[in-house]
């Protein structure tokens, strides 16, 4: 009863508020001992008390926690809780992480189902493959699920080709290059107009670039831009529309250059 007598109104012993907070007592002091939680008043008998605004820095050091900080980290990220404004700072910035971990959390979870649709569709045990779309799903790559079309040889010229600011650098462009191509098209321009080769010219350079000039792989391009399947969607009707376009217009430039992509000599 004395112990108890000698807690002034308004104060709570480190027993307390660990109860309150589902912690250990043990992780009251460990924190006081790093300066995150000092006590703010010590009784008669030595022991360590603590108030409501305790209890909040406490919350904010469980939720900073939680998050995946440093204690270290924590210290630079605790607020001071003198006036209502430095409260609700304090409830803001916590906001702003939780919404971060929950944006970051939703975009594992639709990336770990993505890559078990893939996983089914591929109808074998490929870590490599899997590797590689993780990769891309990671990248943002749009067009992840067209990896698991490429066989190994072009998937491993790909690897050794491109990294990954090279290879979304590369999408950007080739997707861009097909909104122009589109948009030309929607102008009823003939293939055999400057403009359309200027943009076949373009369209062959990324090919180029894509293969390296290894006309081996130029079959598969074509049978992958002829792709259709459930996961095609979009892309494969945007796609067939450009090839579609842009074939009789790479005869014509192919023409007017002299030669064969796939032979190398006259066409």
């Amino acid at each position: 009863m004395e112990k108890h007598r000698a807690i002034p109104d308004g104060y709570m012993t480190a027993g307390q508020i660990a109860k309150i907070m589902g912690v250990t007592v043990r992780t009251i002091q460990y924190y006081d001992t790093k300066k995150l939680l000092t006590p703010s008043a010590v009784s008669e008998g030595g022991r360590r008390l603590y108030t409501h605004r305790d209890l909040i820095k406490l919350h904010q050091i469980l939720s900073l926690k939680s998050l995946g900080f440093s204690l270290e980290d924590i210290k630079g990220r605790l607020y001071s809780l003198d006036t209502p404004e430095d409260v609700a700072n304090a409830l803001s910035s916590q906001a702003d992480l939780i919404q971060g971990q929950i944006e970051a959390l939703s975009r594992s979870l639709r990336a770990i189902n993505q890559l078990r649709e893939e996983v089914l569709q591929i109808q074998s045990v490929d870590f490599k493959k899997y590797a590689d779309i993780i990769v891309n799903l990671q990248m943002g790559n749009k067009f992840y699920y067209l990896i698991k079309h490429f066989d190994e040889d072009t998937l491993n010229h790909i690897r050794q080709k491109f990294d990954r600011d090279s290879g979304l650098d590369f999408i950007r462009r080739f997707d861009c290059l097909c909104d122009d191509i589109l948009r030309l098209k929607s102008t009823g321009a003939a293939q055999d107009s400057p403009q359309c080769q200027k943009l076949a010219g373009k369209f062959w350079d990324m090919v180029t670039e894509f293969t390296g000039g290894d006309t081996e792989m130029l079959p598969k391009l074509i049978e992958l831009g002829g792709f259709e399947g459930e996961d095609s969607g979009q892309w494969a009707k945007r796609q067939a529309i450009v090839n579609e376009y842009m074939g009789p217009a790479l005869e014509i430039y192919f023409q007017r250059l002299g030669i064969n992509p796939f032979g190398g000599g006259k066409p």
